[in-house]
């Protein structure tokens, strides 16, 4: 009944892509004193009764490198859209112009830098906890495996290296994601 284990590791690496593309996500999330459509993502409008994102209620562009525009679709919206950007966080201020709604992007003061870099931080550590979860499920099904009898000790130390080696590979990863992030935060 020995050898008849195989780890998924095209599952694992899937699992570990999934943790990373959430990394890339609230990365994108994150102002860095430039313009960018995908700061909007995370703002929800209460649209027609439910919470809907920003690019499904208006056109999101951003015509120049400090200001993103929203060229809402329905009048009726335009003030829940404002309301919505107030109330988000984001620390800008909405300047409407018909159903045109302007966010000009105020530069980024050094204090307000550091504080978003320990927030890229905190979003790189909960990804690197995230795929050292992974591993641990990887892990334990190697130990089930081990105590069914259906591996061997030889095998067993080949795929824990293999899944180490990949966990490895993932934070590693992480950790050039933020440190990318990070310079481009301080960038002035």
């Amino acid at each position: 009944m020995a050898d008849d284990f195989e780890l998924d590791t095209d599952d694992l690496k899937r699992r570990m892509d999934g943790a990373m593309a959430n990394l890339r996500t609230e990365f994108a999330s994150l102002r860095t004193g430039r313009a960018s459509a995908s700061m909007l993502e995370p703002v929800m409008v209460d649209a027609y009764g439910s919470m809907t994102p920003i690019n499904q209620v208006g056109t999101v562009n951003v015509p120049e490198s400090r200001m993103v525009t929203i060229n809402v679709w329905d009048k009726g919206l335009v003030g829940k859209v404002e309301k919505a950007i107030r109330n988000s966080g984001l620390g800008i201020n909405p300047q409407l112009n018909g159903t045109i709604i302007m966010l000009p992007i105020p530069e980024l003061n050094e204090e307000r830098r550091r504080e978003l870099t320990k927030v890229a931080a905190q979003y790189a550590e909960s990804a690197r906890v995230s795929v050292r979860n992974l591993r641990r499920d990887g892990m334990d099904q190697i130990k089930k495996a081990k105590a069914d009898s259906s591996l061997s000790e030889d095998d067993q130390k080949f795929w824990e290296s293999e899944v180490q080696d990949l966990t490895d590979s993932y934070i590693s990863k992480v950790d050039d994601l933020l440190e990318v992030k990070q310079a481009e935060i301080m960038q002035v």
